[in-house]
């Protein structure tokens, strides 16, 4: 899943074979992004229920099927379809993806174990831009999905190699909670795009999404066997955690949803190097994730997670002092920086949400954790390119300001989590 970051260097490209306007694009990313998250949780839960394995094998087999109608697709509205079903796919995949891999070790290894499948996420992030980039200068824009379907294709067979699980006592799914919380999530994001150009619809919206998580909350209070249990939330650091982690994708998803649109302005820069370009970010999660572990055995994750918060930042704001004549060295080392930021922080978060909930729960454990990225990833795609929208408006060719302002914004995300970090003081304890 990690691969749909190649999806991002294609953008000028899907953008020009539909004639789509800029901001047309960013459903590509919604679309995508809003199904799996409205149905990772739920997913999660399954897993636990019914075994990582085998939720792992259905989400390959719907990606493989996905990947194959999103390269065929012979018009837009279709391709947003395509992806729909690629989201339910990865949905499928990620919600067990950290219990899955957590359940084949020890739980003395959790945190290396935790690394090395976000160092996987990196190499992943990292071969999406710089392999799809020379692909689709040489296949064309359908070349990022259907050079993907084999790979689905090889994971589905490979993944009935995994071990079967022990069959626990038969637990009933929360059915009712599982769709408020779908429907919740899918308006609050559908909310937030239409803050682009609000109107009666947007009010419609954020009334919805408020009384359908209101009533999902209301429901997991009741359940016997809820999705997710929300007394963890009433302990301040945890619900801190998680909402660093939403801020901290938002942020971080300023690089793929911007930056492919400087490169294509810079002269003589081929699609290939522009990949290559956009793979620094995701070649710092590489390098800090084992990094992450070694630091987690004499240091809190709350620390380790303070640090890669501050590093994502400079590597933001690194990246908002481009202009139009660009500085490539300094480009790349600060999208590097930005990279380890992140690695240091996911492997932390997750460690610390792994930790936190029962090991029986680790499917929802994990679910949550690629949840609140997925949801900091959908706000970004809005958020980020409504602000950018706005100060480009102001001229006519307005580009490079609005594109520093926008990354100096998002540089000054995660600096107010650092600082309210560091006024609580929090991080400073032993252990999670």
């Amino acid at each position: 899943m990690p691969l749909d970051s190649a999806v991002n260097i294609d953008f000028p490209a899907i953008v020009a074979r539909f004639a789509l306007p800029i901001p047309m694009i960013q459903w590509i990313v919604i679309s995508y992004v809003l199904t799996q998250t409205a149905l990772m949780l739920s997913f999660g839960r399954v897993g636990d229920m019914l075994g990582y394995r085998r939720v792992f094998l259905c989400g390959t087999g719907v990606s493989t099927l996905a990947f194959v109608g999103c390269a065929l697709s012979p018009s837009y509205a279709v391709l947003i379809a395509a992806r729909v079903m690629q989201g339910i796919g990865a949905g499928l995949i990620l919600s067990c993806g950290p219990a899955l891999a957590t359940s084949l070790f020890p739980e003395a290894m959790r945190t290396r174990v935790l690394a090395r499948y976000m160092m996987m996420f990196g190499v992943g992030s990292a071969l999406g831009p710089a392999v799809f980039g020379s692909l689709v200068e040489r296949f064309g824009w359908s070349a990022v999905f259907s050079f993907r379907a084999p790979i689905a294709a090889a994971a589905f067979l490979l993944a009935w190699r995994l071990p079967r699980p022990n069959r626990g006592e038969r637990e009933s799914f929360d059915a009712a909670g599982g769709v408020l919380l779908a429907l919740g999530l899918s308006f609050m994001l559908l909310t937030l795009n239409r803050l682009r150009s609000p109107g009666p619809q947007t009010a419609v919206f954020a009334v919805l999404t408020v009384t359908l998580l209101l009533l999902f909350y209301r429901q997991e209070r009741r359940a016997a066997r809820p999705i997710i249990d929300f007394r963890l939330f009433h302990s301040v650091d945890f619900a801190v955690i998680n909402v660093s982690n939403v801020l901290v994708n938002l942020s971080a998803f300023s690089i793929m949803l911007l930056a492919p649109f400087y490169l294509a302005r810079i002269d003589g820069l081929s699609l290939p190097a522009a990949g290559l370009i956009l793979a620094a970010s995701p070649a710092g999660i590489i390098m800090a994730a084992p990094m992450a572990a070694r630091l987690a055995r004499d240091h809190p994750a709350r620390l380790i997670a303070l640090v890669g918060t501050t590093l994502s930042g400079v590597g933001l704001w690194g990246i908002s002092l481009s202009g139009d004549v660009p500085d490539l060295a300094i480009l790349v080392l600060s999208m590097l920086v930005q990279g380890l930021g992140v690695g240091l922080f996911q492997v932390a978060y997750l460690d610390i949400v792994t930790a936190t909930i029962p090991l029986r729960q680790r499917g929802v454990a994990g679910a949550l954790g690629m949840a609140t990225r997925s949801i900091g990833t959908v706000t970004g795609a809005t958020v980020l390119m409504l602000v950018f929208q706005s100060l480009q408006s102001r001229g006519a060719d307005n580009f490079m300001p609005a594109f520093q302002v926008t990354f100096r914004i998002a540089a000054a995300i995660p600096a107010a989590l650092v600082l309210f970090d560091l006024r609580r003081g929090r991080w400073s304890a032993r252990g999670v």
